[in-house]
């Protein structure tokens, strides 16, 4: 199969590698001192199910250079996503699959809007991965996952392709029957950790110094459980529960990108993230108080370090 992976941070480049160890045609768009990196020395991954080294069948900052691709995941950050989606029109034909690999729920429709609503599939990914250095991607979980299906929750040959073309590439591909429902799900569980993360500007194991710390995550989950079930989505009464029990099967290390960036003092995706769950939050008329007052905390820093600075 001919994948595109547009975006090869943590996500884009475990699973690009994964694919292009697995024998498909992969084009991975990247840019800057890391597609240089993956141009001369291949990508290299560590971690995860095993560490790999690849060169894909191409690595360029210019899609054109890709062509048309069976598929093509989207890996970029939120506030790219337009961007990358325009630039990535000459991968797309009428036969391509879309697949939204954003935190949060709203990359359906600006994917669709500028690509092709009918092309766009529903997706997720669950993984730990981080750019260590330029061409070397540091995988911080054991397990490679991705949901994806038919937002009429029907099956479909364009899914079961995908899924097959995961199932030698050491990715646990899930077709999903109620795809709506399980990116809310992932939302439900960023969201939570993402905030507190953040706010604490610490990995899991600083979180858990503090009985009080920890137990936000489980109660910023039950705020967004409940604006999602306002909105209509089918989310159990223990969804906050669940999340915060995912949370603890983390290890210490594993830290949410948005508060990575936020040491880093790089922006954030707070808009899409405890931003976007606060704005349904005030829409729907259900109480939110700690995302508020965490969204609160953090909107300083949404642009970065120098927005503050300046």
């Amino acid at each position: 199969m001919k994948i595109a992976v547009v975006g090869a941070g943590g996500v884009g480049g475990v699973f690009s590698a994964r694919l292009a160890a697995a024998g498909h045609e992969v084009g991975l768009v990247a840019r800057g001192a890391h597609l240089e990196a993956i141009r001369s020395r291949g990508l290299r991954v560590t971690g995860g199910p095993r560490d790999l080294h690849v060169r894909p069948a191409f690595a360029t900052d210019r899609p054109a250079e890709i062509g048309v691709a069976d598929a093509v995941l989207f890996a970029v950050k939120q506030w790219d996503l337009d961007d990358a989606a325009a630039a990535a029109a000459p991968l797309v034909g009428p036969g391509t699959t879309v697949v939204p690999l954003q935190n949060g729920i709203d990359a359906r429709e600006r994917l669709g809007a500028i690509l092709g609503p009918d092309r766009v599939i529903g997706g997720t990914a669950f993984i730990n991965a981080f750019i260590a250095e330029p061409g070397a991607i540091e995988q911080r979980t054991p397990f490679n996952r991705l949901v994806f299906g038919e937002w009429d929750g029907q099956s479909s040959a364009r899914v079961e392709a995908l899924a097959a073309a995961c199932e030698p590439a050491d990715i646990e591909a899930v077709a999903s029957p109620d795809i709506e429902l399980d990116v809310w799900k992932k939302f439900v569980f960023l969201v939570a950790v993402s905030s507190v993360n953040a706010v604490v500007r610490g990995n899991n194991g600083v979180v858990r110094r503090c009985p009080e710390t920890e137990a936000l995550i489980g109660i910023c989950a039950s705020e967004v459980a409940a604006i999602g079930r306002a909105q209509g989505v089918p989310l159990d009464a223990d969804e906050g529960e669940r999340a915060a029990r995912l949370s603890a099967s983390f290890g210490d290390d594993g830290i949410a990108s948005m508060a990575a960036d936020l040491i880093r003092g790089t922006r954030l995706e707070l808009p899409w993230l405890a931003g976007k769950a606060v704005a349904l939050a005030r829409e729907t008329g259900i109480a939110a108080p700690a995302l508020e007052t965490i969204h609160a905390a953090l909107l300083p820093w949404q642009d970065g370090a120098a927005a503050v600075a300046g």
